[in-house]
């Protein structure tokens, strides 16, 4: 089995926050990775670059996908962190990629497409999500695609415990957006503390990540 990393960018106007984004043509909005663990939430954060926040605040107040919105964090001038709370009027993708048993190692906005990058564990997983976007009229292209070892083999770099947590963290459904696990469910299955779950998957993703751009790096033009 071979383990594929694949970034895709979809389209379509009722996927959640985009009415929010191209209202404020100057925003850059990325997902903030391992923020909330209720599996019921439909709460999700998000660093967001902007020009006029005003501006960005008003295409959320007029996004039927959004309920409420947060700013949180004030990372820098035109930097900040937002808690957006989802209205369930919208088009969720990642859920989508989660039942392909893929896992979405980033997340951001390109205009009014959405650009994923996920890591999936057989490259036919990747006919699913084609299936429903093709069955729902959303735009989808295939921007890039690696292969690269099994996680249970890969030379990513990962240590036997991140591998063991990863795994168990997808199969419990940890990643699935609203997830079907918490942190401490996870924890309990691999019979550590919350914060030393927490730590190894972090870390594990990072790995996946790094070991994914070198590989894309080397590869020839």
């Amino acid at each position: 089995m071979t383990d594929i990393k694949a970034d895709i960018r979809v389209e379509h106007p009722d996927i959640v926050c985009t009415k929010s984004v191209t209202y404020d043509q100057s925003s850059k909005v990325m997902s903030v990775s391992e923020a909330g663990t209720d599996p019921t939430s439909r709460t999700f954060y998000y660093y967001i670059e902007s020009s006029d926040f005003h501006l960005l605040e008003e295409g959320l107040r007029n996004d039927n996908t959004v309920a409420e919105f947060e700013r949180v964090i004030e990372t820098r001038d035109q930097e900040a962190i937002y808690c957006v709370e989802y209205s369930g009027e919208g088009i969720l993708f990642s859920p989508v990629i989660s039942d392909a048993n893929g896992v979405i190692l980033n997340k951001k906005n390109n205009g009014s497409a959405w650009l994923f990058t996920i890591w999936l564990t057989e490259r036919a997983d990747l006919h699913q999500i084609w299936d429903y976007a093709q069955e729902n009229d959303i735009d989808i292209e295939l921007l890039r695609v690696n292969e690269y070892a099994s996680l249970g083999n890969t030379d990513a770099g990962l240590t036997d415990s991140q591998r063991e947590a990863l795994l168990v963290a997808l199969e419990t459904g940890y990643f699935e957006e609203p997830r079907n696990a918490t942190l401490d469910e996870v924890a309990a299955e691999l019979d550590i503390s919350q914060p030393a779950a927490g730590g190894l998957l972090r870390r594990g993703i990072r790995r996946l990540i790094i070991s994914s751009l070198l590989a894309e790096s080397k590869a020839p033009e």
